[in-house]
């Protein structure tokens, strides 16, 4: 009964035909791989234009200077400090002639003195595509750094597009391999522990590489369509490999419990695949929904974020369900090959793989919550809703490059250096203004009223450079004011774009897309728990439990990025603010994730109802019997987001300490203590299913079953 019943779901289907076809299953997987790599390889990756990662007036102005072939080049500055008025000269003249000579610029300015005299602003542009000048600036980085050495009597500090990008591009593809090779690792190791065995340690950070190395290839092969943010790449890593590792650990712990509770290794497999690999479904499919949510989000950068993750995530899930039973059929008990002394003291023919997975820490953990369900429920709540006050006061802002590297960088330390002499240079507002005739005399009287302005007769576009010292504040009286008052009844359209606008402009778009983004994951996720588990309680409380732990995170987040609170202890600093693009992407990802331990815990404690348990024992037994699994997959994507808390940029610190916290949460306090006592105290409620749901279709398909698990099955020899 137990065979004939577990070939009712799909992933049971799947598990038994890789597990009969084995050599097509790893021959297809290997080719896939190998065409997917190679063919995105050659096409390469495209990356988005100013224009598509913007939004509103800001992208507007960007859009009609590309589409007019008047995309500004990369601007540079450079500006030369001396000790008293005028002393910067000869260094100037200097940095000018070398800077001219490379040939790499234009639009080169003489020196423009501070109002104390005691610094000289030099601006320039680079030749040719804006987007490409940061891999041909380094002819004027050379020339610069050859004055400063010649002249040590003067400080001289550059900021430009350019130079920046190229310091930019550098520390991320260093900060990339440190991620890859401190991430790897880490996981390893904590496979070993897990399974205290070399080559099931090996299968899943195998099975998650491979799943990234195809989902790099399609990724870039769809940026041709689709064009992406420079750190997409980052990000598909970091959620495809904790990916993954997670879901070929679920699917690894339950077929290695099968055996050591004595089944023969294909009912074991079957097992696996009826119940671990149906949770690999599910939850697989639920993080692919929750991420196309950010399609509404109106920016392309979400898009972006979306397809790499919902592509990785695919790939990782058919990995888990169709190569790793095929693998694990081929070796058998091999899989336990390379034992390492004091990990592994799981013994076959074990009659209580409950006491397995339950661990001592967990005991102790989960007898007082089923003693006092109430008490923790309120206590864990409490401990979450207190993690989540700072974000109360959460402000965001589109972080520029001199908050994204620390108060200390070259490039923060030449931003503020500038910023100080010359307010508003480093990120003045170009306002781009459009006519049907930009020479007419009310348009011209118009642009006579600023300084700074360049007009485009033969495309009736002109464009005004327009200091902001205020920064926010002096947009807003640019946008509602003066520009207003100057080209009212011109017939002309007037949009500001620049670095402060474009912060604003996105801020704005984030805040009307989170709504539509947010209802459509809450439904989504409402939906598929009802289908899975035919249960509206279980769906309800799955939204409450991803709420709480969000909440918690953006807490945390706002507490050490915003406000500075031990942000040294990890090596960063507070800036203000957090990144525009984080609390929407760490909202989206979170819903998918913690649908992983979700889906596998309520699953296990579903099959002990089903096996007929009561209630309180089912819950015992499922939180018991999972405890292991998730406590490996949650230190494994803890490692992994942590090591990206550790990278360079902000913003990637802030998105690898959000998710690691929430992951850290969602492990202990949400399933272990929250989830068990809200189950427990809820009672009978948490399975009744409404007459009216009961013809809906469900994702769950047919259970194994497992009644037979009190009875060990001994293998024939």
């Amino acid at each position: 009964m137990e065979r004939g019943r577990a070939r009712h779901n799909l992933a049971a289907r799947i598990g038994v035909w890789s597990a009969h076809h084995r050599k097509t299953a790893v021959l297809g997987w290997l080719l896939f791989v190998v065409l997917a790599a190679g063919i995105g390889g050659a096409t390469g990756m495209v990356e988005m234009s100013d224009a598509e990662n913007g939004a509103g007036d800001s992208a507007r102005a960007e859009q009609i200077l590309q589409d007019a072939g008047l995309a500004k080049p990369a601007g540079e500055l450079v500006m030369v400090s001396a000790p008293a008025a005028g002393e910067w000269e000869a260094a100037a003249a200097a940095l000018t002639g070398t800077v001219r000579d490379t040939g790499a610029v234009r639009d080169l300015a003489a020196p423009l003195p501070s109002a104390d005299g005691e610094d000289a602003l030099i601006t320039f542009a680079m030749r040719g595509d804006a987007r490409t000048a940061p891999d041909r600036v380094q002819p004027v980085l050379d020339a610069v750094a050859a004055v400063a050495k010649a002249h040590p009597d003067v400080e001289i500090h550059q900021f430009g597009e350019a130079s920046a990008g190229k310091w930019l591009g550098d520390l991320l593809a260093e900060d990339f391999r440190r991620a890859e090779f401190t991430a790897v690792p880490l996981a390893l190791g904590i496979l070993l522990v897990a399974f205290g065995a070399v080559v099931a340690a090996l299968l899943p950070v195998g099975l998650a590489l491979t799943a990234c190395l195809a989902a790099f290839g399609l990724l870039s092969l769809a940026s041709h369509q689709l064009h992406l943010f420079q750190t997409t790449y980052s990000v598909m890593f970091l959620m495809g490999f904790a990916v993954g590792v997670d879901y070929c650990l679920f699917y690894l712990r339950r077929e290695r419990d099968e055996r050591a509770a004595g089944r023969d290794a294909e009912t074991a497999l079957r097992i696996a695949a009826a119940t671990s690999g149906r949770a690999v479904l599910v939850s697989g499919l639920t993080v692919m929904v929750a991420m196309g949510g950010m399609f509404l989000s109106g920016l392309l950068l979400f898009k972006g974020f979306a397809l790499a993750t919902i592509i990785v995530v695919f790939i990782a899930m058919l990995g888990s369900v169709t190569v790793l039973p095929a693998l694990l059929s081929w070796l058998g008990d091999r899989v336990d090959a390379g034992r390492i002394p004091f990990l592994n003291r799981r013994t076959r023919h074990s009659s209580a793989p409950a006491a397995q997975g339950s661990g001592r820490i967990v005991g102790r953990v989960l007898g007082p919550v089923l003693a006092r369900p109430r008490l923790f429920a309120v206590a864990a709540t409490v401990l979450l809703l207190g993690l989540a006050a700072p974000a109360l006061g959460m402000k965001t802002e589109t972080l520029g490059l001199e908050k994204q590297f620390g108060s200390d960088s070259q490039l923060s330390v030449a931003h503020r250096t500038i910023t100080e002499s010359f307010p508003g240079g480093p990120a003045p507002a170009l306002v781009v203004v459009k006519a049907a005739d930009i020479t007419a005399p009310d348009v011209g009287k118009a642009l006579a009223g600023f300084d700074n302005v360049t007009v485009h007769r033969d495309r009736n576009i002109a464009e005004i450079e327009v200091p902001l010292p205020d920064g926010t504040p002096g947009l807003t009286e640019l946008r509602e004011r003066r520009l207003p008052a100057a080209f009212d009844g011109t017939g002309a359209e007037t949009y500001v774009t620049g670095e402060t606008a474009g912060s604003v402009d996105f801020n704005d778009q984030l805040r009307r897309g989170i709504v539509p983004v947010f209802a459509f994951i809450t439904a989504v996720t409402f939906l598929l728990m009802l289908f899975c588990f035919r249960s509206y309680v279980i769906a309800v409380t799955s939204i409450a439990l991803n709420l709480l732990s969000v909440a918690a995170s953006y807490g945390v987040m706002t507490a050490v990025f915003q406000h500075g609170w031990g942000a040294s202890l990890i090596g960063s600093e507070g800036v203000g603010a957090i990144e525009a693009w984080m609390p929407l992407f760490v909202l989206v990802v979170l819903f998918g994730l913690s649908m992983d331990y979700h889906v596998f815990v309520v699953s296990r404690i579903r099959e002990a109802r089903g096996a007929g348990q009561d209630n309180r024992a089912a819950i015992e037994t499922g939180i018991r019997r999972t405890a292991g699994a998730v406590t490996g997959a949650a230190a494994i994507m803890v490692a992994v987001f942590a090591v990206f808390g550790t990278l360079s940029m902000q913003d990637m610190q802030q998105m690898g300490v959000g998710l690691a916290v929430a992951v850290l949460l969602d492990a202990t306090v949400v399933r272990m203590v929250l989830l068990p006592s809200v189950m427990l105290l809820l009672g009978q409620r948490n399975w009744r299913t409404p007459r009216g749901l009961s013809r809906l279709p469900s994702l769950e398909g047919d259970q194994p079953d497992l009644r037979a698990e009190a009875t060990p099955v001994t293998e024939k020899v």
